[in-house]
């Protein structure tokens, strides 16, 4: 009598073992119609926030994403923000912010895979991230159109709508927009109201010392800015000023 239970046991077990094959494989077959069904509701979501490209290509650079969320998250500060396209930014601070931010703009098409190649090895020498390579495009991209945090899938889209801004906006308006949505300071978006606020003086009017000052402020431009002038604000200033010492 004690036989019988134990071979029901056994044979239980081996029940339980042959589902697990039979679970994988159907995984296994159904894989390709969930990455299809991913892949359209991307699209469908791309499709939601696909911008006007057209709209995009002249006049003033419309209120970005990063400007509604900062209204959302910040209703206490006061925002600051006066878009004035490119006769309004000098010439100086045009030069200076690529060659801060993106040495190769006007050799890439949206993403600098030489710089992705750089970061990554720089990163993985150092053990965490010390460097990024988003290219001026990319940075426009995610201002203009994105919100929420860092994660892959909002990578993946700021890649796509960077390579769709190159396709239809050259690069010199590509430019004009970063430079009148980017933040450099809590509130402060554009170079416009970044000098006006920091200098009193018009973004046309930027020259060489000013223009390196609000490069270094990108990167972290709540914390890190002229009016705070952080050990962190002067060293990226220092380093920036011995990279592009042959530049005036």
């Amino acid at each position: 009598m004690a036989e019988g239970p134990r071979r029901r046991l056994r044979g239980s077990g081996a029940g339980k073992r042959g589902w697990l094959p039979w679970l994988v494989g159907r995984a296994i077959l159904r894989l390709p119609h969930l990455l299809l069904l991913l892949a359209a509701l991307d699209i469908f979501y791309l499709s939601r926030i696909w911008p006007d490209f057209d709209a995009l290509a002249a006049g003033p650079a419309p209120v970005s994403a990063y400007i509604q969320q900062h209204r959302v998250e910040h209703p206490e500060e006061t925002l600051h923000w006066v878009p004035v396209g490119r006769r309004g930014q000098s010439a100086t601070v045009r030069r200076v912010v690529v060659a801060s931010e993106d040495a190769r703009f006007r050799q890439h098409y949206g993403v600098d895979w030489q710089a992705v190649r750089n970061a990554a090895r720089e990163n993985w020498e150092a053990g965490r991230i010390v460097r990024g390579a988003s290219t001026i495009s990319q940075q426009t991209a995610r201002n203009l159109f994105l919100h929420g945090g860092q994660n892959f899938l909002r990578k993946w889209h700021e890649l796509v709508l960077a390579l769709a801004l190159e396709w239809h906006l050259d690069k010199g308006r590509i430019l004009t927009l970063y430079l009148d949505i980017a933040e450099f300071g809590p509130g402060i978006y554009g170079v416009e109201a970044a000098a006006r606020h920091y200098w009193g003086i018009s973004a046309s009017r930027l020259g060489y010392s000013r223009s390196l000052q609000l490069a270094a402020t990108l990167p972290s431009p709540r914390r890190h800015n002229p009016a705070t002038r952080t050990a962190a604000f002067e060293g990226r200033l220092s380093a920036l000023r011995q990279r592009m010492r042959p530049f005036p």
